[in-house]
């Protein structure tokens, strides 16, 4: 049997790196690349394909998000195999649901692993129970403890969701940052894209924060889904700061409100969020 295969990824060189190594493979047949979600669904669509290497995180829709759409729109979905930068720990209950997954770069003697994994399934009959469990990952899928939700699917009880991440993950110049949500300083809107300020409060100490930044491809709206409003207040419309690190709230003369943060940085409080603000400070 020849398994008509779709690779998506938004690198080019990680798409390149793959294809190269299925090449190996007689019966793996790449009709397809994408270099992103709305590329795959209309791949799906057109091709019939039995496979599917996906990237989890991609700007637009991420790999989740693809599967969803696939399913809302009545397609047939595809055998998943993730592939993502997420390390192994992260992506152990991603492998509950999923047929496998693979790091990124692929390593050889793990994708034959994998190609061996997809001839077993596709000579069995489990194909109905492993889209259940897919799609059940999509609305499943979140920051939880990966501790946590393995220990639940292992006793056959329903996974306890939380929608805030510990973790966010930024790609930059083809690496991905795994950033500590509990390091993020404060966020500010550039264009497109989110600046997410940082620093290793275990190194330099709440009190002495030291700045990094880092370049995230978000909308505001996207970003403050992931993140705790206990511990983020939006104090501007393109502006979160985390609650920690704030050392004090201010007013002016003039009737202005800002923020001075634990390393001196001074953020303005505008007036429809003022009042959510002293809240939150308050609480």
């Amino acid at each position: 049997m020849t398994l008509r295969t779709l690779i998506v990824d938004d690198e080019p060189l990680a798409r390149k790196g793959l294809m190269l190594r299925l090449q190996a493979y007689d019966d793996i047949n790449v009709v397809a690349q994408c270099s992103n979600g709305n590329e795959a669904i209309e791949a799906v669509r057109a091709y019939q394909i039995d496979l599917m290497f996906l990237d989890i995180q991609m700007p637009g829709l991420n790999g989740f998000q693809v599967i969803e759409e696939i399913n809302n729109q009545g397609l047939k979905l595809p055998t998943v195999v993730f592939a993502t930068a997420f390390d192994q720990y992260a992506i152990k209950a991603f492998e509950v649901h999923a047929l496998d997954y693979i790091m990124k770069p692929a390593d050889e003697e793990r994708l034959d692993q994998t190609i061996q994994k997809i001839r077993s399934y596709f000579n069995s009959n489990t194909d109905a129970d492993h889209k259940a469990k897919l799609v059940r990952l999509v609305s499943d899928v979140t920051g939880n403890d990966c501790q946590q939700i393995l220990a639940e699917l292992s006793n056959n009880q329903p996974v306890s969701m939380s929608s805030y991440s510990d973790v966010l993950a930024i790609k930059d110049a083809g690496e991905v940052s795994r950033v500590a949500v509990k390091d993020i300083i404060w966020i500010d809107a550039a264009g497109d894209y989110m600046c997410v300020h940082t620093c290793n409060a275990a190194h330099n100490g709440m009190d002495n924060p030291q700045e990094n930044t880092h370049i995230l491809r978000k909308t505001m709206k996207q970003l403050e889904e992931h993140l705790d409003p206990k511990l983020f207040i939006r104090n501007h419309r393109s502006t979160i700061v985390n609650k920690e690190y704030i050392q004090k709230f201010c007013s002016q003369v003039n009737g202005e409100y800002f923020l001075v943060l634990k390393n001196g940085k001074e953020l303005k409080v505008s007036r429809s969020y003022k009042e959510k603000v002293k809240q939150a400070i308050n609480s």
